[in-house]
């Protein structure tokens, strides 16, 4: 329940607080005043879009507070928790910032939370009706999204499973048409793939073979060069036979380490450095004869050269077109298998999918069929407990009922349900449309057809009576759901509103007198004018003052005697009700 708003900034409104009756709370108010913004203050509370155009000229920013008692353990609740708010005595504080720049910022219990989690509190806390939902009750898929709603699980639990089923079957459908229609596309693509695929079948590389005749090319083009540095290397190391009087790296470190090898038992440390001499003797003349090795295998025959660099022009051939190197030539290779696979295996595919398709088709058309029988059971009984509450809003003989029907089709994509074929949606086979026959022998017509302004206010009222009795939600916020309606037809609006007030709180903004007084709690939304700044404020109406607001609401006029009369008994005749 929302016990408090606090408003700054927002619209007309300077700085009001809105003080709300666990009960019927009615906002009333002069055209212009400001009523619109309590409701606009509501919906940035419940996670709407913040406009900017809505902060006061002047300021930097708006910003709305709320109070709302939240019970314990609820969704709401749970939810709440799970973003990080915490509730002081079931309480949860709730605010909204707009920026004029447009920026938006939303706190819940004192943690900042994104304002999708305001919008999901919404669906638990408060159910908002006001114009534009009237509106919306004349689409067709809004009066089958509300008769599902009422049906609950009935509807509810095969609506999921067809869902489930509708979404598989479009997949297949898309997947078999796609094969289907781009026969020609798929038949090109296997040509190249095959043509590709034989290209390097034909060469028959071998993973890193391309970096190892890169290296063979290089060594067998520069042989001479090699076995020329190669020679002085291990002449230079071990000696040349040709000139004994040279003086090699070998001989002259073996010197060394002879002589230090010949006092090494005086000094510790002597003998370390006669090791390291050694070592380094032992590593010499291993590279000496490793030397002598590479120049006695070193190839320099020009035919393998040839052929080193006739295979490397074969493997340029293929990583021109298929990949950098040979690595991705075979990476292709290997994915251009698996893809032409795929495609030569589209005749068995189209048979796979067809046989799904079908399948799918079947089952799909049981649930439709389900679907469609949960429908026209709760559509019988939404319609009597609409209808009964239209004669207490004084359509006495006004009576509700429901079309359901589906569009029969010879589209490939239809399924069947009761031995016709019929076209599938995401939400069934089924076209649900509310009809009103307003008086004895009157043809039941669409609602958007069959009802005035007036009574289609009704019919709406009627419809969230109905659901509070199913579906209850702690608050409901009538914006002029009223409108359009005078008379006796009004004072039966405001008795039924105070009648729901008894289960939930109901907040409505009216300019009914006759609305208004069936209130627990009336609020005046008032305009002040300073010559320069228009600001509006809002109070609580006790007394005297309630008089005057509902002859102001009756008659334009708040002296006057006829309508404070009129007032009076309008507050005395609801409170007798009550």
């Amino acid at each position: 329940m929302l016990e408090e708003m606090r408003i700054r900034s927002l619209g007309v409104i300077d700085d009001a607080v809105v003080e709300l009756s666990p009960g019927f709370t009615a906002v009333t108010g002069e055209t212009g005043a400001g009523k619109t913004m309590v409701v606009t203050s509501l919906g940035l509370l419940l996670g709407g879009r913040a406009d900017p155009a809505l902060v006061r000229i002047g300021a930097k920013n708006a910003v709305v507070e709320g109070r709302v008692a939240v019970p314990a353990g609820s969704t709401a609740a749970t939810r709440a928790e799970e973003a990080g708010a915490e509730l002081e005595d079931g309480v949860l504080l709730v605010s909204r910032t707009v920026s004029a720049e447009g920026r938006s910022r939303a706190h819940l219990g004192g943690r900042s939370v994104p304002v999708g989690v305001l919008a999901e509190l919404a669906d638990e806390l408060v159910a908002v009706h006001g114009q534009t939902d009237q509106q919306g009750l004349l689409k067709q898929g809004r009066q089958r999204q509300a008769l599902d709603r009422y049906a609950g699980d009935a509807v509810a639990v095969p609506l999921a499973k067809y869902a489930t089923v509708y979404r598989r079957l479009r997949a297949v459908s898309n997947e078999l048409d796609e094969i289907t229609t781009r026969a020609r596309e798929r038949a090109q693509e296997a040509d190249l793939l095959r043509f590709g695929l034989d290209e390097v079948a034909a060469v028959e590389p071998r993973e890193g073979e391309d970096v190892e005749l890169a290296e063979e090319a290089s060594r067998l083009g520069h042989a001479e060069a090699l076995a020329s540095a190669a020679a002085v290397a291990h002449a230079a190391l071990a000696g040349n036979p040709e000139d004994p009087e040279g003086v090699d790296a070998t001989t002259l470190v073996g010197g060394a380490f002879r002589a230090l090898e010949a006092v090494r038992s005086h000094d510790p440390a002597l003998a370390t450095l006669a090791e390291r001499i050694g070592e380094v003797q032992i590593l010499l003349t291993d590279v000496a004869a490793e030397l002598a090795g590479y120049a006695d295998d070193l190839d320099a025959d020009p035919l393998r050269l040839a052929a080193v660099e006739e295979r490397r022009a074969a493997l340029t051939a293929l990583t021109r077109k298929y990949g950098e190197d040979v690595s991705s030539v075979l990476a292709w290779a290997e994915a251009s298998s698996a893809r032409l696979l795929e495609l030569d295996g589209d005749d068995e595919r189209i048979g796979e999918l067809a046989a799904e398709r079908d399948a799918l088709r079947g089952e799909l058309g049981a649930l439709a069929q389900e679907l469609t029988n949960a429908r026209t059971e709760a559509a019988a009984r939404f319609a009597a407990a609409v209808t009964e509450e239209l004669a207490s809003l004084a359509m006495p003989h006004a009576r509700i009922s429901f079309d359901i029907r589906q569009t029969a089709t010879e589209a490939a994509d239809g399924v069947e349900v009761d031995g016709r074929t019929v076209t599938a949606g995401p939400h069934g086979v089924d076209e649900v449309e509310l009809l009103l026959a307003p008086h004895p022998g009157a043809p039941p017509r669409p609602i958007a057809k069959g009802a005035s302004g007036g009574e289609l206010s009704r019919v709406m009222l009627a419809v969230e009576v109905v659901f509070a009795g199913t579906d209850p939600v702690p608050t409901y916020l009538f914006d002029e759901v009223d409108a359009g309606v005078g008379g006796k037809a009004a004072v039966e609006i405001g008795r039924r509103l105070a009648k729901l007030a008894r289960s939930a709180q109901v907040v409505v903004v009216t300019h009914l007198p006759q609305v208004a007084a069936f209130a627990d709690r009336q609020l005046l939304v008032e305009k002040t004018n300073d010559g320069s700044v228009t600001r509006s404020g809002v109070t609580v109406l006790e007394g005297e003052d309630r008089v005057r607001e509902l002859s102001r609401m009756l008659a334009g006029q708040e002296d006057s005697e006829t309508a404070r009369a009129h007032a009076e008994e309008l507050l005395a005749a609801a409170r007798a009700d009550a």
